[in-house]
C-alpha cells in the first residue's frame, strides 16, 4: 500500500479514530456554488472538487449551540443505544465510518464503548462516493489488519438510501456483508439502527467545523492514484473556530447519567424506519423533479442542500418544529421557499435546484 493515513488526522484524536484517507489541501480546485452545479451539469462528478466551505454566521451558531444544548441528551442516548446493539449483534466488530458524517457517530460509539462497556474496539473512517463506491486500498487496509473482526460500517443517519446502495454493492465485491449501522434511519435500509425517527444529531448543523476540520472526501484522478487512499482538505483556517470537540464532550457527558435508559431501550425491538427511496420517488412525481439525485430528504441531508448547494425549495412536515430551528434559518438567508408536505417519513426535504446532477 503505497497512502498513508492522514497525520495529523484534522482535529480529531488520533486515538479515536485511524483516518485512511490522503491529505490534499491546497491541491484541489474549490468553486462557488453556482460554478460547480454547471460543471456538474456538464458531467464532471461531484467529487473532483470541492465548494468553496465558509464559516457560519454568529445568528446561525446561536441557532448551533441551542441545538446542542437540547440535542445532545438524546444523540448520547442513541448512541449508547446503537453501541449495544451492534454489540450483542457482531462481538468483535470493527468500527469503519463513512467519511464524513458517520466519523463524529463513530468516534462516540468507540468512545462509549470503552469507558461504559470496557471494549477497546478498532475505528477507522474512509471515504465512499456515489457512483464510485467504497475506497477498495482502505478497505483492504482494514480487512488485512483485523481479518477475524466483522466489518460494520458506520454513519449518522440515511437519507433516501443511496448510501446505503453504494455500500451493498462495495461489499458485494468483497463477499462481505454490508452492515451499516445508524444512529436514525428513516429510510429503513441501515442493518442496525437507534431509531428510524429522523431526529436531529446537532453535528449536521455544520461542515467541517463539526467533522474534524475535514471536507467531504474527494476523487480525482489527477490527486488520487490507483494505490492511494482517497483525498481530504483539511480546514486548518479554521481551527479557531472549530467546534468537534466541544460537541463530542457535550453528547459524552450524558453517557454514564443515561445507562439505565440506554439498556432498556436497546433491548426493545428497533423503530424501523419506512421506504425512503419509494418516499422520494413519490415527492419527485408530485414536485416535478426527474432526477431522484436532486431530493435529498432528512434533517442531514436538507441541511447539506443549504449550506453547500442551490436549493430549489424544502419540504417542511411540521413548519413549526423546533427541530428546525436552522433549516428555517438557513432558507431565509438563501431566499429560499418553505413548502409544508406532510406525507414523508421525514421532518424536511431539500429539492436541488435543476442546474445539475445532486451529489450524495
Amino acid at each position: 500500500m503505497k497512502a498513508a493515513g492522514l497525520q495529523p488526522p484534522g482535529s480529531f484524536a488520533p486515538e479515536d479514530v485511524t483516518l485512511l484517507l490522503q491529505d490534499v489541501s491546497g491541491r484541489v480546485a474549490e468553486r462557488e456554488t453556482a460554478e460547480r452545479e454547471e460543471a456538474i451539469q456538464r458531467g464532471r462528478h461531484y467529487s473532483e472538487d470541492l465548494p468553496i466551505e465558509k464559516l457560519p454566521d454568529a445568528a446561525y451558531m446561536e441557532v448551533f449551540f441551542r441545538l446542542l444544548r437540547e440535542g445532545s441528551r438524546r444523540t448520547a442516548l442513541y448512541t449508547g443505544v446503537l453501541t449495544r446493539r451492534v454489540l450483542w449483534a457482531y462481538p468483535r466488530p470493527a468500527l469503519i465510518s463513512l467519511v464524513r458524517s458517520g466519523v463524529p457517530c463513530g468516534v462516540l460509539m468507540r468512545r462509549y464503548a470503552r469507558r461504559e462497556l470496557g471494549e477497546d474496539l478498532p475505528h477507522f473512517a474512509i471515504s465512499i462516493i456515489r457512483g464510485k463506491g467504497v475506497d477498495e486500498n482502505a478497505l483492504r487496509h482494514i480487512l488485512a489488519l483485523y481479518p477475524e473482526r466483522t466489518p460494520v460500517f458506520v454513519d449518522g443517519w440515511t437519507g433516501k438510501g443511496a448510501i446505503a446502495r453504494e455500500l451493498a454493492a462495495a461489499c458485494a465485491d468483497f463477499s462481505l456483508a454490508p452492515v451499516l449501522a445508524v444512529l436514525a434511519d428513516p429510510a429503513g435500509v441501515a442493518t442496525l439502527c437507534a431509531t428510524g425517527e429522523d431526529f436531529l444529531n446537532p453535528s449536521c448543523c455544520l461542515n467541517s467545523t463539526v467533522c474534524g476540520l475535514l471536507s467531504r472526501t474527494v476523487h480525482n484522478a489527477a490527486l488520487v492514484g490507483r494505490q492511494d487512499f482517497h483525498g481530504v482538505r483539511v480546514y486548518r483556517e479554521f481551527a479557531g473556530a472549530d467546534q468537534t470537540d466541544f460537541y463530542l464532550r457535550a453528547v459524552e457527558a450524558w453517557f454514564a447519567l443515561l445507562r439505565p435508559e440506554m439498556e432498556e431501550m436497546a433491548r426493545r425491538p428497533a423503530e424501523r424506519g419506512r421506504d425512503g427511496w419509494a418516499a422520494a420517488e413519490r415527492i419527485g412525481r408530485e414536485f416535478g423533479v426527474g432526477d431522484i439525485h436532486r431530493i435529498k430528504p432528512g434533517l442531514g441531508e436538507t441541511t447539506r442542500v443549504l449550506l453547500r448547494r442551490i436549493p430549489e425549495r424544502i419540504l417542511l412536515r411540521e413548519p413549526g418544529h423546533p427541530d428546525l430551528a436552522h433549516i428555517r434559518l438557513l432558507a431565509q438567508s438563501k431566499g429560499t421557499p418553505l413548502v409544508p408536505y406532510a406525507d414523508m417519513p421525514y421532518l424536511c426535504c431539500g429539492l436541488i435546484a435543476a442546474r445539475g446532477e445532486g451529489e450524495s
